[in-house]
């Protein structure tokens, strides 16, 4: 039998929700996608931005609910569901409600994350690192928004020693209302870039935003910044003007408190020295780059800060690889002999994440008659810089040694332009026709790197390929599936 997260009577309590019918006296889990909805799990019938969650109890009960929570409003046209109920009035915020009591419970060691790039990178690593001393609960795939985060904290089993929790933002005041459900004893600001620069003036603006993130923090809790990002100071003003007291910096420059003193790139990955807090670490990690170094200094610094044992996380980083769509390297053996890499990056894309996943392909070791490759779509949420942001990846394409480029969106068309004589490359107007000319084009020791924002659907591209030549081994290929219909959706 599972384990139990919550007893019933704890969920009423919580939630203020009003029983109906014949209740279990526990729930495994909770849900909010009948797909992958357990035997056992409560379904919390939530209306989001395409489903409405309500829709879908008969299909929660074939797929073994325990109970459905849903909205008082709804019931009149509900019929004779049989199965039994939690009611209350607005089902997001009875999930708030119940994150907040999951919250209250905990005794675990709380980090929240956020930041341009990197939030998912660095929440990932953490649980991977942190996972050797005790029971880690952690944010699945990017549940960072109005309905993840509450969802996250749900889920937390009361036992956890540590809980990590990825904040996002698309607009200002977005962070504010999550960071206090979450209430973390430490708060990673990754870095500060260009991303969602449309619905913003500035850079100004976004760090403003995600410094929203030190108003949740606890009594004596710590702000962990980025030292080399031009922002750190601001952050570390705003910071100081919420009360927060003790800031700690990550990253190469001079005094910071957790920093890199070694990256030596290797054929699978890189070596990485740091001091940690005064104290020495050295691992290995599977994936290259020097901005993964950066997310690593901040996984290290939060985990000593946290607690942990420094040694024991960072032997257990030496496994950890990037997920699905954020760095996973996979070789793909060719028809005629030999094979490609392929570095999948294309869950996302902003001006700073498309600069590092092009160092990364010029860091990576081409095979003999091999080219660098990069495959990159639009990147959105640009608003009226997006012209010119595209087109200054002209420079890192030609820092990179890139061989061959492929472009694939309207933003991207800017790129093209300016690209012109300058490197081989071709722009199409979908997906489907860059790849079928990618196909014609690799070759055995190519390394190709495909990065792009997510709805651009980079994704089918990237699994057209390992389905054509599917990979003999992977470095680093986990898979992180989405739990959820698209964000904001309940199923």
């Amino acid at each position: 039998m599972s384990e139990a997260l919550w007893e019933t009577s704890a969920l009423i309590e919580a939630m203020n929700a009003r029983p109906v019918g014949d209740l279990p006296e526990s729930i495994s889990g909770i849900s909010i996608d009948t797909r992958t909805l357990g035997t056992g799990e409560a379904f919390f019938a939530i209306k989001g931005e395409r489903f409405d969650g309500h829709d879908f109890l008969t299909a929660a009960t074939k797929a073994g609910a325990a109970l459905h929570v849903v909205a008082e409003h709804k019931l009149p046209a509900l019929g004779s569901v049989q199965s039994p109920l939690l009611v209350v009035d607005n089902v997001l915020q009875a999930l708030s409600r119940l994150g907040e009591a999951a919250r209250a419970r905990s005794s675990a060691k709380i980090i929240a994350v956020t930041g341009s790039v990197g939030k998912t990178t660095t929440k990932d690593a953490l649980r991977h690192g942190l996972s050797a001393l005790g029971r880690v609960h952690a944010s699945a795939a990017s549940f960072n928004n109005h309905w993840g985060v509450p969802l996250s904290l749900a889920r937390m089993p009361a036992d956890s020693r540590f809980a990590i929790f990825e904040i996002g933002m698309n607009h200002a005041g977005e962070i504010r209302p999550l960071v206090k459900l979450v209430r973390p004893h430490l708060a990673i600001i990754t870095l500060i870039a260009p991303a969602h620069l449309g619905h913003f003036r500035d850079l100004d603006e976004i760090a403003a935003a995600k410094a929203e993130i030190f108003e949740g923090l606890v009594t004596d809790g710590t702000a962990i910044l980025n030292a080399d990002d031009p922002y750190c100071g601001p952050l570390a003003t705003m910071a100081r003007k919420a009360g927060v007291t003790a800031i700690a910096t990550f990253g190469e420059a001079n005094g910071a408190d957790f920093g890199l003193t070694r990256f030596e790139p290797e054929a699978e990955g890189a070596a990485i020295e740091a001091v940690i807090g005064g104290e020495a670490v050295r691992l290995h990690l599977t994936s290259s780059g020097r901005h993964m170094a950066q997310n690593i200094l901040a996984v290290l610094g939060a985990a000593k800060l946290a607690g942990a044992d420094i040694q024991a996380v960072a032997a257990a980083l030496s496994s950890w690889h990037a997920v699905k769509g954020r760095g996973a390297r996979s070789r793909l053996p060719m028809p005629g002999g030999g094979s490609i890499e392929l570095i999948d990056d294309s869950y996302n894309a902003n001006p700073a994440s498309m600069r590092a996943a092009l160092a990364v392909l010029k860091a990576a070791a081409v095979g003999q008659g091999g080219r660098r490759i990069a495959v990159l779509g639009d990147m959105l949420e640009l608003g009226e810089h997006a012209p010119a942001q595209h087109a200054d990846l002209a420079g890192p394409i030609a820092e990179a040694g890139v061989d061959r480029v492929f472009l694939a969106g309207t933003e991207m068309k800017a790129l093209d332009d300016v690209l012109e004589g300058r490197v081989d490359r071709e722009w199409h107007d979908s997906v489907g026709e860059l790849l079928a000319s990618l196909l014609k084009t690799i070759r055995a020791g190519d390394v190709v790197v495909v990065k792009a924002s997510k709805s651009i659907g980079f994704t089918v591209l990237v699994e057209k390929m390992l389905t054509t030549y599917p990979p003999r081994t992977s470095t680093g290929a986990t898979p992180e599936t989405d739990k959820t219909a698209s964000a904001g959706a309940a199923r």
